[in-house]
Formats: structure tokens, C-alpha cells, sequence
């Protein structure tokens, strides 16, 4: 599936496929015990989901979809809302009974604030939730815990001009300097095309946010205020596909017709929003899309749905729908020239895995992602027969002012994650450290730093 286009007409068959899969499975194997999952009582929905935009628009409707169909509803379909960016999902059981999911879509704050005032069961969110918010909800449990922070998928935030646009690259520091206004043409970057027109989401959108972490904030930098403003991403993009000077961001699922740019990110290489440089959150725009649920609320609907996204079922829809799922797989990447010597021979004779483990920030704790990834890892490693030294761990890491000390910590971080996969019987053939070679991102700031201290899995 191409980045510049994941939801064209001519790539609708996977769409197509993954339903008849899963169609298969839910319907060739034991239906669950409905009994579990109640049906809409006085026409009220069982499930109300609020916030993302980039998650709720396409994905979160599909996830819900195939949740229905996992439990062997029938006459699924859905329909809008009554305010844009609002639709509600329903089906029917064998007794003819009625269940409906609301899904409100106007970006990441407003689903922390509908979870905090009752008014949601779940919050989807493009980025991580703020502190401000995370306190607000203490009365409900730490929102940070692996149990409520549930991370559904890989993002690309991918920055699009119109496709007759001839340039083909940008660092993230020229992206501050245009998105701030203080670059306006487009010959000021090498390309041609006159004034730069600016589109933005709005302040709701975790998009935004993301996009104003990544971007401007870790180059001290504002949005512009001629920069128009979208609360959806799916428009931004047509309005930059009809527009030859325009520029702006959304996640990868609405790249739709615009061309995605490059981006690179201090010391790293320029990357396209690729499949495999997102799941393993290489490229410096990546991000991870989460579904939050208070911890200390008892919901079967909620807890149906998080296990459902979780699962292959689920994540194949993450992946057919545009965005990136997180079942492990292998790539074959080639040596390149600036690899570290051993690092180049792994290229030639390994294969890496679609996934990095990272941790929580200061600490050698692997974070949420991570914790379930282990699972993942395992097995994969059990299905492809490798679970007896074949796989190796390379630690990577910022930069220290001695370089072997960087080595260092890098390879206790890789030693870190072999403990917790030794507890599930996988011995490895070597642990490695790479100390600050080849960044993903930039080391002067928190987040930068955090992206580079990471751990690679790579199978022989």
C-alpha cells in the first residue's frame, strides 16, 4: 500500500479481503456467549466513544463493526450523526435485538473531557494524554497504567503538499521556520510554486498536537495565524490536493491525492511515511494512536472492544485501514554506507522485526507499548521456530559526552528487555550495543532522546 494514497480505489480489494477473513474465522469458529455483552437498553448505545478525529473518522467505526461481527451480530452497518464527524454503528443479535455505538470524532482533548464528565466510556486519542488531564481523572485511576492506556496502532504524521509540487524533502527545523510564517515561498526551499499557503487542524485535534510537540514546539517556534485551520484531516488533505502551493499535516490515513515529503530530524536520514519505518517508530513523525478507559470502571462493551483491537482481527483492520498495526513481522533491509560495521552485517545476513522496544521516560521500565509487545514478539518467535537462539537484540541510545558510555547503557538497555523475554523461554544469540549510532530523531530534546534509546530485534 503506497503512503501517498492508502485508501484509493484501486488498493479496496485488502479492505475487502480482511473482512472475508475475519468473516471466516468469527463465523468457522464458536460464537462467544452473547449473554456477556448486553444489547441497547431503551434505545441508549452501549458504548459512547469520543475524541480523535484521525481514529474515529474511518478506523474506530470499522474496529466497532468488527466487534459486532466477532459476536456474531447481524445488519451491521452505520450512520451519521446528526453534527459532523459523528456517526453511530449498530447491528441486530439472533433474537433481533438491538445495539448501538456512538462515536463523536472532534479531536483528542474532547474525548479527556467527555471521559471525565461521564459523558464518553472511552477517550481515542492521537497522542498521549497530558498531565493536566490525566490528573483530572485520578478519581478514576492512574489513566498512564498499562490497563487503561491501550496503544491500537501506529500513526505516520505525514506532511503533504499538492503532487505538483517538485520538492521532495524537508528537515523538521524548515518545517518550524514555514509553519511558523517566517519561510512564505516556496523558492526559499529550493522549489518553485510563489507563496506558501498554510493548513493546519484545529487546537482539538491531537494531530495538532503531535504535530506542534514534534515540530514546533522542539524548535520554539508558534503555528502562524494564516494558517486555516481544519477539524478534519480528510478535508485538509483535498484542500491541499486542489491547492498547487499549499502545505499542511494529517495522519497517514487521509493523505489520500496530496504527495507525502520526506522529513528528517537532526542527525537522521530523510524518511517517507512508510509502512515499516512507522511500526517500528523510526520515522521522526511517528506516533501512536491510543484508546483510554477509566481502570476502575466495570464495562463489558469496553473491555470486549480493547481485547477485539488488540487481537490479530483487530489489528488487521488498524492495517487496512490506513494506519499501521503492530502484528510482528520481518523486513530485509540492505547495508548501507554510514552503518556500523556489525550492524551492516546483521542487514546482510538477518532480518529485523517490525518492532522496537522503548521505556518509560527516565527509566529502564519498558513502557505499555513494549509490555504488550513482548507477548507479540514471543509469538511470533514460537510460530516462525526461533525461539532458540536465533534472535538478536541491538541497543541503540542518545549521545554522551563519552562514547562508551553510550555503548554502554545502550547495551544494558537491550540486556533490560532480554530479561522479560527470558521469562517466556527465549534464549538469544547475542545482545548488542550500537551506543548513538544511526538516530531516529534529534538529541536535543526529551522526546528525541527518548526515540533513540530503543531496542531492535533481528532474526537469523
Amino acid at each position: 500500500m503506497s503512503p501517498s494514497s492508502p485508501r484509493r480505489d484501486a488498493d479496496a480489494w485488502p479492505i475487502t479481503l480482511a473482512w472475508l477473513i475475519i468473516a471466516f474465522v468469527c463465523y468457522a469458529l464458536p460464537q462467544h456467549v452473547l449473554a456477556a455483552l448486553p444489547p441497547s437498553a431503551n434505545g441508549e448505545p452501549v458504548l459512547r466513544i469520543q475524541g480523535s478525529n484521525t481514529i474515529g473518522a474511518h478506523l474506530l467505526p470499522e474496529l466497532v463493526k468488527g466487534l459486532l461481527l466477532d459476536q456474531g451480530y447481524k445488519d451491521i452497518g452505520s450512520e451519521a450523526g446528526k453534527v459532523d464527524n459523528e456517526q453511530r454503528v449498530h447491528g441486530r443479535d439472533a433474537q433481533g435485538r438491538e445495539v448501538s455505538v456512538t462515536i463523536a470524532a472532534h479531536g483528542s482533548s474532547t474525548g479527556f473531557a467527555a471521559l471525565k464528565d461521564g459523558t464518553a466510556d472511552i477517550a481515542a486519542a492521537s497522542r498521549p494524554i497530558k498531565d493536566a488531564e490525566a490528573a483530572g481523572l485520578s478519581a478514576s485511576g492512574n489513566l498512564r497504567s498499562a490497563k487503561a492506556e491501550q496503544v491500537i496502532g501506529i500513526d505516520g504524521l505525514a506532511i503533504i503538499v499538492n503532487r505538483d509540487n517538485p520538492l521532495g524533502e524537508l528537515t523538521t527545523d524548515q518545517l518550524a521556520r514555514v509553519f511558523a510564517g517566517e519561510v512564505t515561498t516556496w523558492e526559499a526551499l529550493g522549489g518553485r510554486g510563489g507563496a506558501i499557503h498554510l493548513y493546519a487542524r484545529d487546537d482539538n485535534s491531537g494531530t495538532f498536537d503531535t504535530f506542534k510537540e514534534l515540530v514546533l514546539a522542539s524548535h520554539g517556534k508558534p503555528l502562524a495565524a494564516s494558517a486555516q485551520r481544519f477539524e478534519s484531516s480528510d478535508k485538509l488533505s483535498a484542500q491541499v490536493t486542489a491547492d498547487p502551493q499549499a502545505i499542511g499535516f494529517v495522519g497517514l490515513s487521509s493523505v489520500l491525492k496530496a504527495k507525502p515529503l520526506a522529513i528528517a530530524d537532526g542527525e537522521s536520514l530523510a524518511m517517507l511515511p512508510a509502512t515499516t519505518s512507522i511500526a517500528t517508530e523510526d520515522y521522526p513523525l511517528s506516533r501512536r494512536l491510543f484508546l483510554y478507559v477509566k481502570p476502575t470502571q466495570h464495562n463489558a462493551w469496553v473491555d470486549a472492544l480493547v481485547q477485539f483491537v488488540q487481537s490479530d482481527r483487530g489489528q488487521a483492520l488498524v492495517s487496512t485501514n490506513g494506519f499501521v498495526g503492530q502484528r510482528v513481522q520481518a523486513v530485509r533491509l540492505q547495508p548501507k554506507a554510514g552503518m556500523p560495521t556489525d550492524y551492516q552485517a546483521l542487514a546482510r545476513d538477518a532480518q529485523r522485526l517490525s518492532v522496537n522496544f522503548r521505556f518509560h521516560e527516565g527509566s529502564a521500565t519498558l513502557d505499555n507499548k513494549a509490555q504488550r509487545d513482548v507477548e507479540r514478539l514471543v509469538g511470533y518467535l514460537q510460530q516462525h521456530g526461533k525461539m532458540n537462539g536465533q534472535a538478536v537484540l541491538v541497543g541503540f541510545g542518545d549521545a554522551k559526552q563519552d562514547p562508551q558510555r553510550a555503548v554502554l547503557l545502550s547495551k544494558l538497555r537491550a540486556m533490560a528487555v532480554r530479561r522479560e523475554l527470558a521469562k517466556e523461554g527465549v534464549m538469544f544469540r547475542s545482545i548488542e550495543g550500537m551506543g548513538a549510532a544511526l538516530p531516529v530523531a534529534a538529541n536535543d530534546d526529551d522526546d528525541g532522546r527518548t526515540k533513540n534509546r530503543r531496542v531492535e530485534v533481528w532474526v537469523y
